[in-house]
């Protein structure tokens, strides 16, 4: 059966993006695609559930320091099996793993290849036998390294369109930036007069040459490369920089019509070829914009969407990791309960994916709109007092401006004054606020072991995320999460522990219901989740303020209860009181 016809919308989408060259994109794709035609597997009966944790890793994450000779990736597998993660968490989000030049990884020379350096494509498949397994789609640009853009520079077709060249004597002024470097590049070509500059679009850097999708060529090579992730074993592809994908000279180049309907076509290309594959988009911008890439049914109110969406599965949560921070440096849950409070649920068939750290520094363009300048002000410099490197990015009027802070999620939630104990509790009580949240949890792996700042990685490398980039020698690590005094053994162990608990809890199914319950006390964040089938209730609370607070029970709560996170139980009609940093996932007391 031709591709055209296992997949419905594909003439349409094409027609849309194409126009008159849309027959020409179709030829394309059938082409690259007709490998993929036979051997479909059957999609899963359900997309996900409650046990669906995601850990995010770099693949060279854990090296062999034993001198053994295995590799990082295999030393990743071993390092999971061996600390009992199986039990805890079901899906590892491998970061780029492809051979790069730079940001470490996310510049890909080859696409199809595993970085030699980090093991090989059976490593890979040796780990998703035990996890299910996320990959990154680096697909809007690719390495000036790449034989790609060699080509292109020996003027070869079809890669001399692969790229987009562009006059710098045009105004780009409005053009939205998430850095402060030029925004095109002069390169040599050969061309049939001899060797010509020609000035090549990059939106992130010189070393990424951003990807011509005005191309249908270069669309076709790029759905291969997302069909072969699946069918290598990605359950989740996750679409890096998508926002970014189509230019048009006289518009911000971001989030246009044609970056949607290509995020459609891919999820409908995954439908027939990969069933059961999910989307996911990365696009840290404010939280209407991100919702967007739900596709035609997006929420724009409250209210649940009545239409089933259409583009990505899933959306990162991206104001929730700064609204979080802000929360408990400011001691005041007021912002991130409005903006709680506000959230439409998901279209039906999509969740959200949430977070607190990655291997970006925290975004704060998703707080646009949430918090007040003076607030804003506040949460920067006191991430700066806990050792943050601020990135920025340049701004229409040619200024530049906070786009994130680069510091590790453990530091940043330091207390003004040192306290281990408190220190460790307000980390563990934001990823229990995360966990609990509406939508798929993932995890950053410095999260789970507790790393603190890498400053001397940052400041040596130049590269301000990496001061929560840190790789360990697998025997180094456990010796720190062995060590009684350390920190880091407090965060994993108990994070191991909480991790353990959340999956087996109905309520926090990705489609159960979410509501926000109104507090007294401004530092206290709480809301409820119900089971799908209604068969568990849990009420989620947190105190982020310096001192003792009480949680005001709802209607229905009025009985005893025990907090599945410690154990304490509370009798029907007591006070509940939170400790400063501390948070409880409450249920009713039975039997």
């Amino acid at each position: 059966m031709p591709l055209a016809d296992r997949v419905a919308t594909l003439r349409s989408r094409l027609q849309f993006v194409y126009a008159d060259r849309a027959d020409e994109a179709l030829a394309a794709i059938e082409q690259q695609l007709s490998p993929y035609l036979h051997d479909i597997a059957a999609a899963p009966p359900q997309p996900w559930s409650e046990r669906d944790v995601v850990l995010i890793t770099y693949a060279d994450q854990v090296r062999d320091d034993t001198g053994a000779g295995r590799t990082p990736l295999a030393m990743l597998r071993q390092w999971l099996h061996a600390h009992h993660l199986r039990d805890s968490l079901n899906t590892v989000h491998l970061l780029p793993f492809c051979p790069y030049s730079s940001d470490d990884g996310f510049s890909v020379i080859d696409y199809l290849a595993v970085d030699p350096n980090s093991g090989s494509w059976d490593n890979v498949a040796a780990l998703g036998d035990e996890f299910d397994l996320m990959f990154d789609l680096v697909l809007n640009h690719i390495s000036q390294h790449s034989e790609w853009f060699a080509a292109y520079r020996r003027g070869e077709a079809p890669f001399d369109r692969y790229f987009i060249e562009a006059d710098p004597a045009l105004d780009y002024s409005q053009v939205v930036r998430p850095r402060s470097l030029p925004l095109l590049t002069p390169v040599e070509v050969a061309t049939p007069a001899g060797p010509e500059i020609r000035h090549v679009w990059t939106t992130f850097s010189a070393d990424q040459i951003d990807l011509n999708y005005a191309e249908p060529q270069l669309l076709a090579a790029m759905l291969r490369i997302l069909v072969e992730y699946a069918r290598r074993g990605a359950r989740i592809i996750r679409l890096d920089a998508v926002a970014f994908l189509w230019k048009r000279l006289g518009t911000t180049c971001l989030h246009l019509p044609e970056t949607h309907e290509l995020v459609k076509l891919m999820r409908d290309v995954l439908a027939a070829l990969a069933p059961g594959a999910l989307v996911l988009t990365e696009t840290n911008v404010p939280h209407r914009e991100n919702v967007s890439y739900f596709g035609s049914a997006a929420p724009q109110e409250s209210g649940q969407p009545e239409q089933p969406g259409d583009e990505a599965h899933m959306v990162y949560q991206f104001s929730l990791p700064p609204l979080l921070l802000e929360a408990f440096l400011s001691g005041d849950a007021t912002a991130i309960v409005a903006w709680l409070s506000d959230l439409a649920p998901p279209p039906p068939g999509c969740t959200f994916f949430n977070f607190t750290a990655s291997h970006d520094g925290v975004g704060v363009r998703p707080l646009e709109g949430l918090v007040s300048p003076a607030r804003f002000e506040h949460l920067i410099a006191a991430v700066r007092a806990r050792g943050a490197r601020i990135n920025t990015r340049r701004q229409p009027d040619g200024t530049d401006a906070p786009y994130e802070l680069c510091i590790a999620y453990f530091d940043a939630l330091a207390p003004d004054e040192p306290d281990a104990a408190l220190h460790v509790r307000r980390f563990l009580a934001s990823q229990a606020i995360m966990l609990a949240l509406q939508g798929m949890p993932a995890v950053y792996f410095h999260s789970l072991v507790g790393t603190p700042n890498d400053v001397a990685g940052a400041d040596s490398s130049g590269i301000f995320r990496r001061i929560n980039r840190r790789k360990y020698g697998c025997a180094e690590l456990d010796g720190l999460l062995a060590d009684d005094a350390n920190p880091q053994r407090a965060v994993f162990e108990q994070y191991r522990e909480m991790l353990a608990k959340r999956v087996a809890q109905p309520a926090f199914h990705p489609e159960g219901a979410q509501r926000v319950i109104e507090q007294t006390a401004a530092s206290v964040m709480a809301f409820e989740r119900t089971a799908v089938d209604g068969s568990q209730r849990i009420l989620v609370a947190v105190n982020v303020g310096p001192v003792v607070a009480p949680v005001d029970r709802p209607q229905g709560w009025q009985c005893d209860l025990v907090d599945i996170l410690s154990g304490a139980e509370f009798a029907a009609g007591s006070v509940l009181q939170l400790a400063p940093g501390q948070a409880v996932w409450l249920r009713a007391q039975v039997g």
